[in-house]
């Protein structure tokens, strides 16, 4: 295992041991529940949403090392952005994680604008090998994308 790679184990572990953003916000805050019935994670999704641009992010659930880890992930990329700015990382997310997308080298040196374009999201690029595991990394996401065409 290269060092990368043992990095992104180990930034997937951290967010699946201490997730950020974790909790309930209050209305008039949105809710939206997510649930992957092949392995029985579920998640709520809490937005509240100002002036266009995602003012906090609250989840809460249970679920795998990997929904959990990529639910935090997820909050911490989009917190504080607009909801263009989210969209673009939701499309490069779930591209990313479709076997159509792009599999990125993590051992190539050509490959570090990609990567640092990513941030910590590329942790999760490893789960897109395992297809079963998709579903689980991105049902944070699905739930996201829901709640933003309730906005």
């Amino acid at each position: 295992m290269s060092n990368l790679e043992e990095l992104y184990k180990e930034i997937i572990l951290d967010h699946y041991r201490t997730p950020r953003n974790r909790g309930e916000l209050p209305p008039p805050a949105s809710k939206t529940e997510g649930f992957n019935p092949l392995c029985g994670d579920e998640l709520t999704v809490y937005l509240d949403v100002k002036d266009g641009v995602v003012a906090d992010i609250k989840i809460t659930g249970h679920g795998c090392s990997i929904s959990q880890a990529s639910s935090s992930l997820m909050s911490v990329a989009i917190k504080g952005k607009t909801l263009e700015e989210v969209r673009e990382v939701l499309s490069k997310f779930k591209n990313m994680m479709t076997l159509e997308g792009d599999v990125v080298d993590l051992n190539d040196p050509a490959n570090r604008d990609v990567l640092r374009s990513l941030g910590e999201l590329a942790a999760l690029q490893g789960v897109a090998k395992f297809p079963v595991r998709i579903k689980c990394a991105t049902l944070a996401w699905n739930t996201l994308s829901q709640g933003l065409e309730e906005n």
